[in-house]
């Protein structure tokens, strides 16, 4: 399973440029689809349902004041605690699966155990509302749906999770998985809250599942929730220096921050599939530097130019050709699979998290 999305452009940019030059028109993204009218909540609510959402695709235009997003709908699973019920409102957890997808023995075991623990579970999937299925080619679900996307349909779950008269609205956290683990350190940043939900309460924790930290986006406030990250020391995908400097970042911008480090722990520890060593690519020794407007550069090269068309499909394309760009930075190879030690010892921690911070 792939943490990074922009790490494959160079594989994405290849098959693109052929698929253009086969057809002679240039790829586009799927339509999104027609889903069904977003979920009128009871205190009984439970199972699929359907919220309202937008897809920003960068991070310029998630926070670019007044920006006009594609709205659309948005789905997950929604696991209820049996004792829920709107005279004892729960406090809940949005999960935010990684770049495979909801994964088996990942995401919705987490929504299972976290209900029998006392917390509303919603598992977001924020592919399939943005045209990507089972048949999707995994490097085109990873260029067309971003982590801007997942942070964008996070807080369209905590909007959906307010409406629930069986839950807590002050006492909802979030929970994201390697991309989405990504996804939740940038809901941290206090200009995505405003730009997305500034009439909610904010998230009251946030818990990051080995999310590489490739990108700075120079935050100065956050939203003062606490974040509690997991990363294996054998896990090349995260750069553990520079997972340190962003920690150290969010701190300063006012979140309280906690870190757990298993040293001998690769990536995806809860992955049914045995522990081994892929081929899958990473970034290592470059940086995504975002400038106050939300323009990423690396080493001052920019990746979006200033002015950039806004359409979704335009972005995509620009997408395809920062190859050259992160061509250098892109390595191969870290150790994924299932690792049950690890994985007793990370949900232990994590429920106490959730404890401290949510009880």
């Amino acid at each position: 399973m792939l943490p990074i999305r922009l790490l494959t452009v160079l594989l994405l940019a290849l098959t693109l440029n052929l698929l253009a030059q086969a057809t002679e028109t240039a790829p586009t993204l799927p339509p999104f689809p027609t889903l069904p009218a977003a979920t009128r909540m009871t205190e009984t609510t439970v199972g699929d349902i359907y919220f309202d959402t937008r897809s920003p695709y960068d991070f310029d235009m998630l926070i670019a004041p007044g920006a006009d997003l594609p709205a659309h709908r948005s789905m997950g699973r929604l696991f209820l605690p049996a004792n829920a019920s709107a005279k004892r409102p729960v406090p809940a957890v949005v999960l935010v699966h990684g770049s495979g997808g909801i994964s088996p023995g990942r995401e919705m075991e987490y929504g299972a155990l976290l209900a029998a623990d006392g917390y509303a579970a919603l598992v977001i999937d924020y592919y399939r509302p943005r045209g990507m299925t089972e048949t999707t080619p995994y490097l085109a679900k990873i260029l067309g749906v971003t982590e801007f996307d997942a942070v964008a349909d996070a807080y369209a779950g905590l909007r959906a999770l307010n409406a629930h008269p069986a839950i807590d609205p002050r006492r909802v956290a979030v929970m994201g998985f390697s991309y989405g683990g990504m996804a939740v350190r940038i809901a941290l940043d206090a200009r995505v809250r405003e730009a997305l939900a500034p009439d909610l309460p904010p998230f009251a924790a946030h818990v990051d599942y080995y999310g590489p930290c490739f990108q700075d986006f120079k935050v100065t406030r956050s939203t003062g929730a606490p974040l509690l990250s997991f990363r294996g020391g054998e896990d090349a995908s995260n750069d553990l220096v520079a997972c340190a400097a962003r920690e150290a970042q969010l701190r300063q911008a006012g979140a309280e921050v906690s870190s757990v480090i298993y040293a001998r722990a690769g990536h995806a520890w809860e992955n049914l599939a045995p522990r081994a060593l892929n081929k899958n690519p990473y970034l290592a020794g470059c940086t995504l530097s975002y400038d106050a407007a939300g323009y990423p550069s690396v080493d001052g090269t920019p990746l979006i130019p200033t002015g950039a068309p806004r359409e979704r499909q335009q972005r995509f394309l620009l997408r395809t050709a920062t190859s050259k760009t992160l061509g250098p930075c892109v390595k191969t190879g870290y150790i994924v699979g299932r690792d049950e030690a690890t994985q007793v010892q990370s949900d232990y921690q994590m429920l106490r998290f959730l404890r401290r911070t949510l009880n």
